[in-house]
């Protein structure tokens, strides 16, 4: 039984007298992997977006008697999350990534300070938000939507701001469809996607550049990542990275930039990382690893975080480490152990 089956048939015993309702619940199902994508790129936490996704289908649900066939049902679905999405920002709260909150930390002051939950941007899987489409295109402008540096650069810009570039340059609405969700002028829409392209074009950070499918060099470089990070030769490690490269580690809004204090800090207050396994995972448009460090009894490997990979020119420009894994291992699906024999990734 899905989520929305679930979440209508104990909400209101009403609901389950609907005509067809397996035929509504499936119409509406088909289309939350695009709405959640929607929706992380305007709120850049993955729950809030599935709770935000979670609650545009119930409404749905609840009032698809009232559904009158004006506009799509995609239509429709997008005019509810969006305002869904919208009441959720009025409170004021921002997603960010350690490096839009502070400058770097020289490894001399390296310390682990966390900030609260709320404060992060989060990773996604790109299962729960990149629908499968045919023009590659299209598959591209998705995935480049998604990367941690864009939704970033998205939380900069006011809500409205926001629902109209990811809108407009995303998903390719024209204007008037814009203007008609919205319930404004087609020229207020323009006036506001040229404002929020401005302010991109200042905030926005350096994303990757990673094929997808990834390409015979990047998937070299991954290959000889996981290499040299298993063995934790920094001399190898130091190869790959770009001279300029940043590691952050939420939680903690300590990051790193160079190769000489990331791998400087790995060897000293990450030394417990030595000997980890790391498994495949594709994040937010970008490869990705779920890293297993030993666990302290010796019996396997136990989480420690889900790294997402900036790639850029041939070179590793980015190692986003989210530690906190009750909340990332089960979101990606990933086991809460790994054996002592675990092969290498």
């Amino acid at each position: 039984m899905s989520d929305l089956t679930t979440t209508t048939a104990t909400g209101a015993a009403a609901d389950a007298e609907k005509p067809d309702a397996a035929g509504i619940d499936s119409r509406l199902e088909g289309h939350r992997v695009e709405l959640t994508g929607y929706c992380y790129r305007m709120l850049g936490s993955a729950f809030e977006a599935e709770d935000a996704v979670q609650d545009t289908l119930v409404r749905a649900w609840r009032n698809f008697d009232k559904f009158e066939g004006r506009s799509s049902l995609r239509s429709w679905l997008y005019r509810i999350a969006t305002n869904v999405c919208l009441d959720m920002l009025n409170a004021g709260n921002k997603r960010a990534r350690p490096v839009d909150l502070t400058g770097p930390t020289p490894l001399a002051q390296a310390a682990l300070s966390p900030r609260p939950e709320n404060v992060w941007l989060e990773p996604m899987p790109d299962g729960r938000i990149l629908p499968s489409v045919q023009d590659p295109a299209e598959a591209a402008v998705a995935r480049e939507s998604v990367r941690l540096a864009f939704v970033a650069a998205l939380q900069h810009l006011p809500p409205k701001q926001r629902a109209v570039l990811i809108l407009r340059e995303v998903l390719a609405w024209k204007a008037a469809e814009v203007a008609e969700l919205l319930e404004t002028s087609v020229a207020s829409v323009n006036s506001a996607l040229q404002r929020a392209r401005a302010t991109l074009t200042e905030t926005e950070g350096r994303a990757g550049d990673a094929a997808d499918p990834l390409d015979e060099e990047q998937q070299k470089l991954l290959e000889r990542y996981v290499k040299a990070f298993e063995g934790y030769d920094m001399a190898a490690l130091t190869a790959l990275l770009h001279e300029d490269a940043v590691m952050t580690m939420p939680p903690f809004d300590l990051w790193l930039r160079g190769t000489g204090d990331i791998t400087g800090f790995m060897t000293s207050i990450g030394a417990a990382c030595a000997g980890s396994k790391l498994v495949p995972v594709s994040a937010n448009g970008s490869p990705g690893f779920a890293h297993y460090k030993p666990a302290e009894d010796g019996s396997g490997f136990v989480p420690w975080a889900v790294q997402v990979i900036d790639i850029q020119d041939g070179a590793i420009t980015g190692m986003h480490c989210f530690l906190d894994v009750p909340r990332w291992f089960p979101l990606f699906g990933l086991p809460d152990r790994l054996p002592a024999d675990a092969q290498e990734a």
